[in-house]
């Protein structure tokens, strides 16, 4: 029989799915792309041999991990134990692990490159996780923001506002006050036992993007189109499911 996962209100909505998945999560073929998606990223963002790296909302750590067997210094938080519990399994060196909610984020000027990408933290705290806060996300990237010394840079991936609110399917519904895209899906832990959620991922458009990190005190180097596996440099369009952001302090 099918279990039902309930959102659990503004604490965060995504530590009961990320329980139920565990392991499982890197089952899915849009975690498939990882070292593609870092050679992409290390193209366009030059890093220095042991550079120190933040992962914000890591999930099991795929990103972390690679980005340390390149030879980074890597730091990873996400708000599901379950997740950090994975990700901690067997880490490169230099790869660090911690459960920390993003919207609490306290890292001063300590990183030279901070990441929240393919729905990590960014992006994830609309809907019932938004609690009273008009806009949790620009919360988020302002700690991106403080946590990134002066000349690094902040990189982080958007669901695109075009794509979604144009091609809702039955079952899920758009709200375009906040810019919320709610999706009713399916998710299957390691033993294949299945649960019904949703999903709650704030969209944005590349004029939003920009003006969020001017806001925060980021400049923006490039915004283009993206999605799992392909963070190719190509200018933003209404198809592609994700925008990526690369932007300096």
């Amino acid at each position: 029989m099918m279990s039902v996962v309930e959102p659990q209100g503004p604490d965060h909505w995504f530590e009961e799915l990320a329980d139920h998945m565990g392991a499982a999560y890197l089952r899915y073929s849009f975690t498939k792309g990882t070292a593609k998606e870092v050679d992409e990223l290390l193209q366009r963002v030059p890093l220095k041999p042991g550079a120190r790296i933040l992962d914000v909302g890591c999930g099991p750590g795929r990103h972390a991990h690679e980005l340390g067997r390149r030879g980074f210094v890597v730091h990873g938080v996400d708000i599901s134990q379950t997740f950090i519990d994975v990700a901690l399994a067997d880490p490169p060196p230099g790869v660090t692990f911690e459960r920390l909610d993003a919207r609490a984020m306290t890292f001063a000027a300590e990183f030279d490159l901070v990441l929240s990408v393919c729905q990590g933290a960014f992006g994830m705290s609309g809907g019932p996780a938004a609690g009273p806060s008009l806009d949790p996300d620009a919360e988020i990237l302002d700690g991106m923001a403080r946590a990134v010394r002066l000349g690094g840079m902040v990189v982080f991936t958007a669901f695109n506002a075009y794509l979604q609110a144009a091609n809702l399917l039955d079952g899920n519904d758009f709200d375009a006050e906040r810019g919320v895209h709610r999706e009713a899906t399916e998710v299957r832990d390691s033993g294949g036992a299945a649960a019904d959620v949703d999903l709650w991922t704030t969209c944005f458009t590349p004029r939003e993007l920009r003006l969020l990190c001017s806001t925060v005190g980021l400049t923006v180097e490039s915004l283009g189109a993206a999605e799992p596996g392909n963070w190719s440099l190509r200018p933003p369009d209404t198809e592609a499911p994700e925008f990526l952001v690369i932007a300096s302090r």
